[in-house]
């Protein structure tokens, strides 16, 4: 080809480069939480303890617990649906991955065609067997090999790998953080099972001692020693006892009803009354960045505003010329007698160039889209970030208050069991009556459901403390 002829054609080249469709500025994105913005307040007592394992129910050292926890994670229909998302960003990974891939079809193909006398190919329609023309009528075969390769020049096809692959990662570690919940929510039912089991066992002593105490006063009643008001308020406490007791009774029945769903359904196996557990779990004395790092739903949140920042790097690429390669070697020939001889064979090679020179709005549309769900995604980010922060501030603070009225009321215990010790002996001895050390022990046992019924909620704190600490290293 002469320059003569290769002017025009650079020409050509020179307007289209310079004719892209072209792409709106970005106003100011939002900016995204750093883990020097997780603050916590600062009168809240952080101490020296270490983050909790990955299996942070085992340091209940509850057996029972153990195997509820391992059938909830695995008969869960949640942890299946979030395991098959895994699965599923999985696959559009590898789809996303295979688009720049060579790819070689085979094809074949027969085509019988009566050629026009007036178009173009008109002369192919006289019979004229000297110059190997049969017409009008024509059976044309092909077969043979295609080949297509995309070259990704400007990185749209990379681009949009890195944003599939940022979901993946977001999927899997949404499945650690199913598992965190659920694993959580199977520790707050079982403990307040037991809880609630203990609970109705500390009433039905309450309720006999309330019962001896309304004998006593009817007995008096009825010898004339005392009024009727005595006899009847000795029987609205022991109504409330057993009002009580009813309310404990249902609730136990709601709580086993709740494990047995998060279980996955079922027959429970019979758990046996165990003490409740002493909780260690306290607040690591930095909590910055390694709040973000091993909370699941955090670096799952932190993955999807990569995966959409990598997707506006892919629709800005789709402003620029695309250029791919297509390949044919195989067989070509208007007669099928001649289709498989040497002289019928066939190569083509067609480099393609693809300039986006007005797309109706198209590609603007698609990158202002990008642009809103990046947006999106560090506003969730944002606020999962500063939800967290909050949780571990609340559940931490309320674990301090917890343990500061849990020994204040070890104090109260130990007086009501000194006073009630001392009215047994002092009744034994004749100094008082029997109503009044029965008193005294019903003091006694309201003394120890308060106590039980703050060690539940120190356990259940536990609990919520772990889970807003990630439970262990995300994305295990």
């Amino acid at each position: 080809m002469t320059r003569h002829n290769l002017k025009p054609l650079s020409m050509l080249l020179c307007v289209l480069l310079t004719s892209c469709a072209l792409m709106n500025n970005d106003d100011t994105p939002l900016k995204q939480i750093q883990s020097s913005d997780v603050v916590l307040p600062a009168d809240l007592q952080l101490t020296s303890a270490s983050w909790p394992q990955e299996q942070w129910w085992k340091s209940y050292r509850d057996p029972q617990l153990d195997a509820l926890i391992d059938r909830a994670i695995k008969n869960s229909p949640t942890m299946a649906l979030a395991h098959a998302k895994v699965q599923q960003a999985r696959s559009d990974v590898q789809m996303i991955e295979s688009g720049s891939n060579l790819k070689i079809y085979g094809t074949a193909s027969i085509d019988q065609a009566h050629v026009s006398s007036n178009g173009y190919l008109g002369p192919f329609a006289n019979d004229r067997p000297a110059l190997g023309l049969t017409g009008p009528w024509y059976t044309e075969g092909i077969v043979g090999l295609g080949s297509t390769l995309d070259i990704d020049i400007w990185g749209e096809h990379r681009s949009r790998l890195e944003a599939g692959m940022g979901v993946q990662n977001a999927r899997r570690l949404e499945a650690s953080a199913v598992s965190l919940e659920i694993s959580a929510d199977t520790a707050q039912l079982y403990y307040a099972l037991q809880t609630t089991t203990q609970l109705i066992a500390l009433l039905e002593e309450q309720k006999r001692i309330e019962s001896y105490a309304l004998q006593g006063h009817e007995a008096r009643a009825a010898r004339g020693l005392e009024s009727h008001a005595e006899a009847e308020a000795a029987k609205a406490h022991l109504l409330t006892v057993e009002q009580q007791i009813s309310s404990a009774r249902q609730q136990r029945v709601k709580h086993r009803e709740s494990l047995r769903l998060i279980v996955g359904g079922g027959e429970l196996p019979e758990l046996k009354p165990v003490t409740l557990p002493v909780p260690s779990t306290g607040l690591p004395a930095s909590l910055n960045y390694q709040l973000l790092a091993r909370r699941p739903d955090l670096q799952a949140a932190h993955w999807y505003v990569k995966s959409s920042m990598s997707q506006i790097d892919a629709a800005k690429a789709a402003f620029y010329p695309k250029f791919d390669i297509k390949a044919f070697f195989g067989f070509d020939a208007l007669h099928l007698d001649d289709l498989f001889n040497h002289s019928s064979q066939q190569i083509n090679i067609v480099p393609g160039l693809y300039l986006p020179i007005f797309s109706g709005g198209q590609l603007e549309a698609n990158l202002d889209k990008s642009r809103r769900q990046r947006d999106i995604m560090i506003s969730q980010y944002n606020q999962a970030v500063l939800t967290a922060v909050r949780d571990v501030a609340v559940v931490g603070s309320e674990i301090e208050s917890l343990h500061e009225e849990a020994e204040l009321q070890q104090q109260k215990i130990s007086a009501a069991s000194f006073t009630a010790n001392n009215a047994t002996a002092r009744y034994k001895r004749g100094l008082i009556s029997r109503q009044a050390a029965t008193s005294a022990g019903s003091q006694l046992v309201a003394e120890r459901i308060r106590q039980l019924t703050l060690n539940g909620s120190i356990v259940s704190s536990d609990i919520l403390l772990n889970k807003a600490l990630g439970g262990g290293k995300a994305g295990k």
